[in-house]
């Protein structure tokens, strides 16, 4: 059932997908967020990747670099991030330990949660990231982690963006200055180190991410594959489409089995002490039949990210003032979605790709079953 949708990538300062840009996938531009909390710039790069923008590169430089290469990693999330004062002043930041990344749901996804969950968990936690915490069985699931041991790259200043190695590339470390705060808290040199030495709250105490300075961030593993949605882990593999998402909830809670027509993935960088958030990246799976040949959504596509939204804001993480209403909403939304697709066509087109993805599909999962 895997290559009966195609996979869409969007960035935002929040979870409204209204306040989202189109992520051009594998393209070495990155995407820009700023608020009032903090400025970002974002590169997305998914190996083999088939998904829209149409026409968009399979694969980027970025692959071919050391240790991805090597790792045969599969997909990475660089980051940008000058985290600022909001109230305008010098000084102060954020604690080591209270600035996060990772994944989070709207609604329950308990009962659609397989046999072996907590085993697979186990795995991540103990070969992936000893500091994630979550709750998957919780009403809104969520799966987090300091970003001080969860990124595997971290470099304390402007790092370097080159477009022929696919963007933002960064190499744990820092610039002069940046090197000189690591050091100045005792934080190792070496990335593995460096994750290892801040599962401590002493160091997570420690550190501060300084408001007014960049810090340069990447988050990669082989273990995500997109392509197939597969989590594959050592001993252990997850077909996670049929766990990618719950089913829309009725009115009393129980789940309605209407199929849905989109499945969302979340990551987010967010501040753990005042819920603030610093960027949203959305993985969104949409049905074929619901996408246009240029890449634009359908009505049906459309519908089913105004649900998502609307689910978003009822559990709170989106305020209920926020946008407009009615019809006026809806215009106003699928013209900026319109607008996001045909300025990443016009830039794929200036590169120069040709291949149509229009029939590319990801390998379709062993079993149709494994998909609701």
């Amino acid at each position: 059932m895997a290559d009966k949708y195609v996979i869409r990538v969007t960035a935002g300062p929040d979870y409204d997908i209204d306040n989202h840009t189109v992520v051009p996938v594998n393209a070495p531009e990155t995407v820009k967020v700023s608020t009032a909390h903090g400025d970002v710039e974002l590169n997305v790069r998914i190996q083999d990747y088939a998904g829209l923008p149409r026409n968009s590169p399979s694969t980027s430089p970025y692959f071919s670099l050391e240790p991805h290469k090597t790792s045969n990693d599969r997909y990475s999330i660089a980051i940008r991030f000058t985290p600022k004062n909001p109230d305008g002043g010098d000084g102060g930041g954020i604690s080591g330990g209270d600035l996060q990344f990772g994944n989070d749901f709207d609604h329950p996804i308990r009962d659609k949660l397989p046999p072996g969950f907590s085993y697979a968990m186990n795995i991540v936690k103990w070969w992936i990231d000893p500091g994630l915490d979550g709750d998957a069985y919780a009403d809104e699931p969520y799966l987090y982690g300091p970003g001080l041991s969860s990124f595997n790259a971290l470099h304390v200043g402007q790092g370097e963006h080159d477009p022929a190695k696919g963007g933002l590339v960064v190499e744990e470390g820092g610039d002069e200055a940046g090197l000189e705060a690591r050091r100045a808290v005792g934080a190792p040199d070496t990335a593995k180190e460096r994750m290892k030495w801040a599962l401590k709250q002493d160091a997570k105490s420690r550190w501060v991410y300084e408001h007014g300075r960049t810090y340069c961030f990447d988050f990669f593993n082989p273990y995500l594959d997109f392509n197939d949605f597969a989590l594959r882990l050592p001993g252990f593999t997850l077909p996670i489409m049929k766990y990618w998402d719950g089913q829309p909830l009725s009115s009393d809670g129980k789940p309605t089995h209407k199929p849905k027509r989109s499945h969302t993935l979340r990551y987010v960088l967010r501040n753990r002490s005042t819920a603030d958030t610093y960027l949203v990246v959305l993985f969104t799976l949409y049905l074929k039949e619901d996408v246009n040949e240029d890449g634009s959504l359908k009505d049906a596509a459309l519908k089913a990210t105004k649900e998502d939204k609307e689910m978003a804001r009822e559990s709170g993480k989106i305020s209920s003032s926020s946008g407009a209403s009615g019809q006026e909403e809806e215009k106003g939304n699928n013209s900026k979605h319109e607008e996001d697709y045909e300025e990443a066509r016009k830039h794929f087109e200036k590169l120069g790709v040709s291949k149509s993805h229009d029939d590319a599909a990801a390998p379709a999962a062993e079993n149709d079953d494994d998909v609701d």
